[in-house]
């Protein structure tokens, strides 16, 4: 009797391996023949007790398996991909475990197509700005070649362009955590038939200059993006409400890269979201004497004064601009604004000024000023018109500000430059 029942369970598990067998033979003639559905339904009836099959079944189901739920994704599943990965991994998992490998070398070469696969669908996403679907695929990216680092890099770019913070925060975060650094070289090339610069690995160019397809090699190296992260996590922690995190990581930060003067001006302008406006003004002073010649940091301090309502100091800012580049159209604008705002700043004391010959007498010097004032805006944006006589924005506004001097005659003349 003992016998008989081990015929018997010997015999059950010999049927159960042959239906498994069948199931994946009609999977991968479905998937063959193009019915990806028919091959997902023949492999989910084998796959309740493929776990119990012998390693060399497994490997082959799970290879399937990858294969089906890739074509999935491919046709625009994109969760598929996920499932492709895991059976892929269970691939090579399996036979590394059986020391015989068979499926192994396709299941990692379709790993890494699955990486080319996803990147370039993230690359789609990023450009219909859909961003956290293009964020997951990064860092799914990321998951399947943790060498490339860069594709969680981005994967945290995409998030904050989507104003997906806290995920974002999630990839900064891991980016400090495995020291990601992000600066290097970058090998060119100009391709001699299409004339392109091209970048790609150091071998490969080396190669293509020796045998004549390319020329013109060249290394440039990138920055360091340590001081950028840590600056994106103090942006993300003051755009979710939590500033004294904001404030400890602009201290990391600036203890990383001391002379970045956009740290500093990022944490002057939380300390100014705080009402702190006197740790503000001493940033902002210590951003000006670390960047002189920055003609673009200038102009950002102006403006930032400007919309403070510290005219003097925006002026100033404005002024140094210009010094540093003449051309600078919109701080020629905004200096030329600094005195307009500053003349209509008296308009409420002219309008409440009475009819006695105190209040006449008052008003007549106030529109003095005032007058005197627009005038000075609109010296500065004639002088701009010397070096650029088509600039729409320069003449507008010149336009606006001799109408509300009632300057008819110049109005007119702006008019007519402007073709109006």
């Amino acid at each position: 009797m003992r016998t008989r029942v081990l015929i018997l369970i010997a015999l059950s598990v010999s049927a159960i391996g042959f239906s498994q067998k069948n199931e994946i033979k009609a999977a991968e003639k479905a998937l063959k023949g193009g019915d990806t559905p028919a091959a997902k339904a023949a492999l989910e009836s084998a796959s309740s007790s493929i776990d119990g099959a012998d390693e060399r079944l497994q490997a082959q189901y799970y290879a399937i398996k990858g294969n089906v739920y890739l074509d999935l994704a491919n046709k625009g599943d994109t969760a598929a991909f996920q499932t492709a990965i895991d059976a892929y991994n269970k691939v090579i998992s399996v036979e590394e475990a059986s020391g015989k490998e068979k499926y192994t070398t396709v299941a990692t070469q379709s790993l890494a197509q699955i990486t080319a696969d996803l990147v370039n669908a993230a690359v789609e996403d990023n450009g219909k700005k859909d961003f956290e679907a293009a964020a997951e695929k990064l860092y799914m990216s990321y998951k399947l070649s943790p060498t490339d680092t860069l594709y969680l890099y981005y994967a945290a770019s995409s998030a904050v362009n989507g104003q997906h913070y806290e995920k974002a925060l999630d990839y900064y975060n891991e980016l400090k955590e495995i020291g990601y650094d992000g600066s290097g070289v970058n090998y060119t090339a100009v391709n001699v038939q299409t004339g392109e610069v091209e970048t790609m690995d150091v071998t490969t160019r080396d190669l293509y200059v020796k045998a004549g397809t390319h020329k013109d090699p060249k290394e440039e190296r990138t920055e360091s993006k340590k001081a950028e992260i840590v600056k994106n996590v103090a942006l993300i922690y003051q755009q979710l409400g939590d500033n004294d995190k904001a404030l400890a990581a602009y201290t990391d930060a600036r203890a990383v890269d001391a002379n970045d003067v956009n740290l500093v001006l990022g944490e002057a302008n939380l300390y100014y979201a705080m009402g702190n406006k006197e740790k503000f003004k001493e940033l902002m002073s210590e951003a000006s004497e670390m960047a002189p010649d920055n003609a673009d940091l200038l102009y950002n301090i102006g403006v930032i004064n400007m919309e403070q309502g510290n005219l003097e100091d925006a002026r100033d800012a404005y002024k140094k601009t210009l010094a540093v580049d003449p051309g600078y159209i919109n701080a020629l604008l905004n200096l030329s604004t600094t005195y307009v705002n500053e003349g209509n700043g008296l308009i409420d004391e002219m309008n409440a000024l009475g009819n006695s010959r105190a209040d006449i007498a008052r008003y007549d010097e106030l529109k003095k000023q005032k007058d005197d004032l627009f005038l000075e805006g609109a010296q500065i944006l004639e002088d701009a018109l010397k070096s650029n006589p088509d600039n729409q924005s320069v003449l507008t506004q010149l336009k606006n500000i001799y109408g509300a001097l009632g300057d008819t005659d110049n109005f007119m003349r702006v008019k007519k430059l402007l073709g109006e």
